[in-house]
């Protein structure tokens, strides 16, 4: 009984790990990112003072991953990386499908021999999908990386995910960063 509820939790991850963002990562050929220790974040041009708190969101969780997984720190002066980050939000379709099954039930006929009425049960049998579009909202965030001494781009990572409305939330920001990240790890064992 044990090894059914582990095999079924096994199951389960595979396919919540299939559920997550679409992940990219670029880095440049003869680049060693263990070199770089210190970063800071380029100047928008904006003409609106005030921050979207998904763009916040999205800086925060830069930094703590930049921090917590590389050991780098933010600096205001002369730091070796310059970051800068795109978001992306469009429209894009989800094919989904559902089963089709026939009709099951009853009919009843009349044996003329027997004089008698009987009832002969016709289960459901599976037909096939039904395929449909679903209109949905995607979200893309690029993060990239410029080395200071060379104004080259050195790391580029962008992730896109479903999000639930026309502007991001903080939450779904951060899970896409989160993701970038990961796959940043993965890519440098």
């Amino acid at each position: 009984m044990k090894l059914i509820r582990l095999l079924g939790f096994i199951l389960l991850l595979f396919v919540f790990a299939g559920c997550g963002p679409t992940v990219h990562i670029e880095k440049a050929g003869n680049i060693n990112l263990s070199k770089y220790r210190t970063f800071a974040w380029a100047q928008r041009d904006r003409r609106d003072v005030r921050v979207d708190m998904a763009e916040q969101r999205i800086k925060d969780a830069v930094n703590a991953e930049l921090v917590r997984t590389q050991g780098w720190r933010e600096v205001r002066r002369n730091p070796d990386v310059i970051l800068s980050y795109d978001v992306l939000v469009e429209r894009g379709k989800r094919v989904q499908s559902e089963p089709v099954y026939s009709w099951g039930g009853f009919r009843t006929f009349y044996n003329p021999y027997s004089r008698r009425f009987f009832r002969v049960y016709y289960p459901q049998q599976f037909i096939g999908y039904d395929n449909y579009t679903v209109p949905i909202k995607e979200a893309t965030i690029t993060i990239s990386m410029i080395d200071t001494r060379t104004d080259q781009v050195i790391w580029q990572g962008w992730a896109t995910d479903e999000i639930d409305s026309r502007r991001m939330t903080a939450r779904e920001a951060e899970r896409i960063v989160k993701a970038i990240f990961r796959k940043w790890e993965t890519i440098r064992r």
